[in-house]
């Protein structure tokens, strides 16, 4: 009943409806596209809709407000924050900076619309690596806000990039040991891993890449089991796309359960349709916010 309510008022209303890959399973049924942050809001930039139903954390509804500012953008639950992005607010991030005058700043897309106004260059998990080699060998960088995704850029790249102490708790809480019990028990299974994971997990892995990434290698690759570190959602659009293969998430220790990103799990259907129906919460940017943020959202997409 209340698929079909959505559905209507998404209709009367002119709307898109965009879930990341972490968000619940019905949550992603009932969207019109689903994928990773950035690809969704460009995504929805090119349609004709009047208003963006963003379906996952508020950073990614601030970036479809970067790049569609002349649309309506809501947001199921404004409690739907971020934990990587919340670990790098913008004003003690704008005093660090100054210990670092002459660095090129590369910040990756899981923070703030103010932290992107003190950006050069934003980049994503999936193509991180490319536009720092890209980058003159010279070139001082100071790379935030995740440590994890920084540390696996520089080993990647032989660089000295100064890193910005932040991270992702639902992937900084896995960890080797729990990817050597899955291991145990699967030995065949091909263990991918998110980026934002630590080191010592990355070391383990067969595969590293966004979740865009780790799906094609799950497609394409002819291993018919899969352990995957990273959030569990992604679990379901795997399934969907390898019907006969199976997967086994890296649980997370703290919660001996399911690495599940209570933020992102705050979007519901109810939700989504209380949302449509009153066009709240909003995301709301400042016209100044917004044009020097595209300016680094801009950069990356012409490496």
């Amino acid at each position: 009943m209340i698929k079909k309510q959505i559905i209507d008022l998404k209709t009367e209303k002119n709307a898109v409806i965009l879930a990341h890959y972490y968000t619940w399973p019905e949550v992603q049924d009932i969207a019109d596209f689903v994928g990773d942050s950035l690809a969704l809001s460009q995504q929805a930039a090119t349609t004709g809709a009047d208003i963006i139903l963003f379906a996952g954390v508020h950073f990614m509804a601030e970036t479809a407000k970067i790049l569609s500012p002349q649309k309506k953008i809501l947001i199921p639950d404004l409690k739907a924050g971020c934990s990587l992005a919340d670990s790098c607010p913008a004003e003690p991030l704008e005093v660090f900076l100054k210990n670092y005058p002459n660095y090129k700043v590369l910040s990756y897309i899981n923070c703030s619309a103010k932290v992107k106004t003190l950006s050069d260059i934003i980049v994503t998990s999936g193509n991180a690596l490319k536009i720092v080699n890209t980058l003159p060998k010279n070139e001082k960088i100071v790379f935030i806000p995740d440590r994890n995704l920084g540390a696996y850029l520089n080993k990647e790249t032989g660089r000295d990039m100064v890193l910005w102490n932040g991270a992702c708790h639902v992937h900084d809480q896995l960890t080797a040991e729990e990817v050597y019990k899955l291991k145990e028990k699967y030995p065949k299974a091909k263990v991918l891993a998110h980026p934002e994971c630590q080191a010592t997990v990355l070391a383990l892995a067969d595969f590293i890449g966004s979740t865009a990434a780790m799906l094609q290698f799950t497609r394409e690759n002819p291993s018919s089991a899969f352990i995957v570190a990273t959030e569990t959602g992604i679990l379901y659009e795997m399934q969907k796309q390898n019907p006969t293969k199976q997967f086994y998430v890296v649980n997370n220790p703290e919660t001996c359960s399911c690495n599940n990103c209570e933020y992102m799990k705050l979007n519901t259907l109810e939700k989504i349709y209380h949302a449509l129906q009153t066009e709240s919460p909003e995301v709301i940017l400042e016209e100044e916010i917004i044009a020097k943020a595209l300016i680094s959202i801009q950069k990356m997409l012409e490496y």
